[in-house]
């Protein structure tokens, strides 16, 4: 398991429950797994080069713990899977005790970043070394849209959105989807499903699922093609 070590920071809380929010903790996340890449020399150079990328497909995290402003974080990631086009990599957030405070799966696809199209994996699974999967309920990547959404304002997709692949990077589609949600209510577990790409400009039309014990955020186009499903459960 590749590992780092921080402290949490006070841009880094939601200043209503002076915790993390979802957004922050896969922020934490997707940091760690560059990090690693790029440290085995895997990283971004690497895959410009030989005109390949990764892209996120899904994540499925459980907050076991709140994380508050100040705490003594270490978070880690391995991967434990590839498979064909496919890479499947774990996540984990822990205090200075070593007590788990977040878990996550994430799945990636392969791409050719030059034709635009999945590409499979090689057999050196891609220069990473695996590990067991971790002890988790491993839900599906694909989310059931509900019935009964509700729409609300429209919004476009503005510079601080984008990310290095000039698209809106995974996390702040959560944070979109964040805005929704009330001020009290408590993410124990987050879906995320992936599925068309937002560029600088794109408009977000974003439709909302709404019951006691979760909320289903689409996040779409102005031609109702969505862009991302996040799934927020307490």
């Amino acid at each position: 398991m590749y590992t780092f070590n921080s402290r949490v920071r006070y841009t880094e809380i939601n200043h209503y429950k002076e915790t993390m929010d979802p957004s922050a903790i896969i922020n934490y996340f997707q940091d760690c797994s560059t990090f690693q890449s790029e440290d085995m020399n895997l990283g971004l150079s690497y895959l410009e080069n030989k005109n390949r990328a990764w892209y996120l497909t899904s994540w499925q995290l459980q907050i076991k713990e709140p994380v508050r402003l100040g705490d003594y974080i270490t978070i880690g990631t391995w991967p434990y899977a590839f498979k064909d086009f496919f890479g499947y990599r774990n996540f984990i957030m822990k205090d200075k005790n070593d007590k788990v405070l977040s878990v996550a799966d994430s799945i990636w696809v392969h791409m050719d970043s030059e034709k635009g199209r999945p590409i499979k994996v090689a057999n050196d699974n891609a220069g990473y070394k695996l590990e067991p999967p971790y002890p988790m309920e491993y839900m599906d990547r694909k989310i059931k849209i509900p019935k009964n959404l509700s729409s609300y304002p429209s919004f476009p997709v503005i510079k601080s959105n984008i990310d290095s692949y000039n698209h809106v990077n995974n996390g702040q589609y959560i944070k979109m989807a964040e805005e929704f949600l009330p001020e009290d209510f408590f993410v124990s577990t987050m879906r995320v499903e992936y599925k068309n790409q937002a560029f600088l400009g794109d408009i977000i039309c974003p439709r909302v699922y709404a019951s006691d014990k979760s909320y289903c955020i689409v996040l779409e186009s102005q031609e109702g093609k969505p862009y991302a499903i996040v799934e927020f459960s307490n």
